[in-house]
């Protein structure tokens, strides 16, 4: 493989046929961190690529307003005795007010269609760190924070980073921090007087903060660094259930995004892992700027980043490349992921693609038209249902996944159950997805190895077997070495 696609392949998606191939692929590579990321796609097959409607990509207010209609029909259509009318209720509800199907559609769009590959894949790695999962009704917040707090912050600090996805309404859904009140906090005392009311402290976000997000197990901290940690945390926390005119009347701002209820927090200075932690709502803040400019949190992403974009084998000396980089910049996310660029290009070791990675890479290189466009958002007989393809592929950002989201360990991908679902994959992108460059056009433009194309010859006269052949080669997925 010639170096754009190998450089292309390990740290972005691959370049589309109309796209002229840099020749200083390191220079390319770095102006990539700061070009535009416009939300790009298609209204329908035919149609040519264009700017995602605004219509399609409301904000946290009206996202509010979506969440409160699809909550409160979900429980008015309870009463409906009848079965079928009841779902049926259900599925327009559903239609009329979801954000989960747009953003889905949306995301591949992007990946598929947009300009700045390593932006989209750095978004991709980061909201896999920072994962937010579909739960609580929580859908109409997870692509507002993969947009909003990731994607828009990659070029500032990893502590603003850090700050913006803790405090995102759809973090503080997903780990249960709206209604985690202090121990001592007014709301506590106020809810054990009543006789139907329940009250206490949760310590899902601040176990997490600690072990995933940040300094992870090895810095060796304890469990009331956990409690001390969710105490900082409590009274951070957005209801969308109710209006804007409530929410600025309990707590003095309408802003999901920065609510902080005081009657909720925990009174009194906390100490986490040695360090004293304010009262009040700037206490978190002083968390999360500790923790990211703590060398455990340092060494735990620098080799997180190592092994997702350089090797699947990271060396010590790669991994300590990248926490040099991190340190002098002061956690600088610019610096950091020059850093990973320089290693990625220098490193000639394999780096095996995550299956979505891969899916985006097989539809550029064959400018294959797979996903539907945003005219047929919640349905197309031409082409399989987004949601279905990402859990297909086994791997979607928009399920009910685990907060250690999902694993860079080619172990984990390299089953022959994995294995023949890219197969069919490949097989159902070249049947379905106008195909426009045959898999000889395509290997001359990547410069593709005689291994690949030796194994592409031997498929045979079928064209769908020969493409089938290419895009799931160990060359097309990372393996280079086999």
């Amino acid at each position: 493989m010639n170096e754009q696609f190998r450089v292309a392949q390990k740290i972005g998606l691959m370049f589309r046929p109309e796209t002229s191939l840099p020749n200083d692929i390191k220079s390319w590579t770095i102006s990539q961190l700061h070009s535009n990321s416009p939300a790009l796609g298609i209204s329908s097959f035919s149609s040519k690529v264009e700017p995602w409607p605004q219509s399609l990509q409301p904000d946290l207010i009206e996202r509010a307003e979506l969440f409160r209609l699809l909550q409160g029909t979900y429980l008015k259509n309870r009463e409906i005795k009848n079965t079928k009318e009841k779902e049926s209720k259900d599925h327009q509800n559903y239609i009329k007010h979801s954000m989960k199907k747009k953003d889905e559609l949306k995301f591949a769009h992007r990946n598929v269609y947009g300009n700045d590959q390593i932006r989209l894949r750095l978004m991709s790695f980061w909201s896999n760190h920072f994962t937010i999962g579909d739960v609580f009704m929580n859908e109409a917040l997870l692509g507002h924070a993969m947009e909003d707090a990731i994607l828009a912050n990659l070029n500032g600090s990893f502590s603003d980073m850090l700050y913006k996805v803790t405090t995102h309404p759809g973090m503080l859904t997903y780990l249960d921090n709206n209604n985690s009140a202090g121990e001592e906090s007014k709301h506590h005392f106020w809810c054990r007087a009543q006789t139907d009311c329940q009250s206490g402290l949760n310590d899902n976000l601040g176990r997490e903060l600690l072990e995933l997000h940040t300094v992870s197990p090895k810095a060796g901290y304890t469990e009331s660094d956990i409690r001390q940690t969710a105490k900082v945390l409590a009274g951070w926390g957005a209801f969308f259930d109710t209006s804007i005119e409530n929410l600025k009347k309990w707590n003095g701002t309408s802003n999901h995004w920065d609510m902080y209820k005081s009657h909720y927090a925990e009174p009194g200075n906390k100490t986490v892992m040695g360090k004293v932690i304010g009262t009040g709502k700037g206490g978190l803040r002083q968390l999360t700027d500790y923790l990211a400019s703590n060398e455990y949190t340092v060494m735990h992403l620098s080799e997180k980043l190592c092994r997702h974009f350089v090797s699947d084998t990271p060396q010590a000396r790669d991994i300590d490349f990248i926490a040099n980089a991190w340190k002098g910049s002061q956690g600088n996310l610019d610096q950091i992921h020059q850093a990973v660029i320089e290693l990625a290009i220098n490193s000639k070791e394999d780096k095996f693609q995550w299956p979505i990675n891969w899916l985006f890479q097989v539809i550029r290189l064959s400018d294959a038209s797979y996903f539907h466009g945003w005219d047929s958002i919640h349905g197309n007989k031409e082409s399989m249902d987004v949601e279905d393809i990402f859990r297909e592929l086994g791997q979607s950002f928009f399920s009910e996944r685990q907060p250690n989201g999902y694993s860079s360990d080619k172990v984990e991908w390299l089953s022959g159950e994995m294995l023949e679902r890219r197969l069919r994959f490949a097989s159902a992108i070249h049947k379905l997805g106008r195909v426009k460059s045959s898999p000889e056009q395509i290997m001359d433009r990547i410069g593709a190895n005689m291994t690949t194309r030796n194994l592409v010859k031997s498929a045979g006269k079928n064209s769908t077997d020969r493409f089938t052949a290419l895009m799931c080669s160990p060359e097309l997925m990372g393996l280079n070495s086999v």
